[in-house]
């Protein structure tokens, strides 16, 4: 089904299937294509807006039942450790950050196997062969880079430098969007998943960039509620970015009552005014 504005682009919605982050609930997406020349402004626009990038295609939840979905950000500003995170930092002192473009290789993809065998088997990227990989580490229209984490101890790896961690970002005109990551499940010990961001901190602190948009927090999902554990978090709801405050107070997101209908979300998002 499609729902267009008197504007471009054209937003359609998927079809609803199980949802990855709530028992019992249906997963729905209210999806654009990004494309052309405008793209960069439409990507910046709609992130601020509760979008996220997928290849060429932003997307945001628009379930018939649920608006637990929220968009997450951390505040650079007001960021600090905590106790726990200091020592993620020191814990992972040796690794060595490279950013480069986005370019996938075989290193990535062995990493990024391992990582869905171990963390997420029955996951919707359990099949994903090499090819659709490269497809979504290389189809971007907008600036992306690729940031790796390598480990050079030579006790550790064998003499040989080992790829710990990887992150898909893209750099938007207010922040790093954190697209997709994975990391070496043998240690969990490390908590690299937690370093990845904090050091994405650290990038968007040395660039000047106010934000680190984190993807979806989704209260009552075992797998989100790491993302509230960062001060300085702001969620998207009710068309606007607040601070999370108490995340037992956002329990309500999963009535059916919550659901504006699709033509009323279409007609509130605001588009970039290349888009006119």
């Amino acid at each position: 089904m499609r729902h267009s504005l008197p504007l471009t682009p054209q937003f359609y919605v998927t079809a609803p299937q199980a949802c990855p982050y709530l028992d019992g609930r249906r997963e729905r997406k209210l999806f654009t294509a990004l494309q052309g020349s405008g793209a960069s402004d439409l990507n910046d626009k709609l992130s601020k807006q509760g979008f996220r990038r997928s290849q060429n295609v932003l997307y945001r939840p628009s379930c018939a039942d649920c608006t637990a979905c929220l968009s997450a950000r951390i505040r650079i500003a007001d960021f600090a450790c905590n106790r726990s995170q200091r020592k993620v930092l020191k814990r992972n002192a040796h690794l060595r950050r490279e950013i480069t473009s986005p370019w996938a290789t075989e290193a990535q993809y062995a990493l990024f196997r391992h990582y869905l065998e171990a963390r997420h088997a029955d996951g919707g990227m359990a099949d994903m062969d090499i090819f659709e990989f490269a497809a979504m580490i290389e189809e971007t229209p907008i600036r992306t880079r690729v940031i790796e984490y390598w480990d050079d101890r030579p006790v550790a790896t064998g003499g040989e430098s080992k790829l710990r961690a990887v992150c898909l970002t893209d750099v938007l005109d207010d922040g790093l969007s954190m697209v997709y990551s994975f990391y070496d499940p043998d240690v969990p010990q490390d908590s690299l998943g937690t370093h990845i961001i904090l050091d994405h901190i650290d990038i968007s602190r040395e660039a000047e960039l106010p934000y680190v948009y984190l993807g979806y927090w989704v209260p009552g999902s075992p797998k989100m509620g790491y993302k509230a554990h960062f001060k300085a978090l702001e969620i998207y709801k009710n068309r606007s970015w607040q601070p999370i405050g108490d995340p037992k107070d956002h329990a309500e997101e999963t009535h059916p009552l919550s659901v504006e209908p699709i033509s009323e979300q279409v007609a509130r998002i605001d588009l970039p005014d290349a888009a006119t």
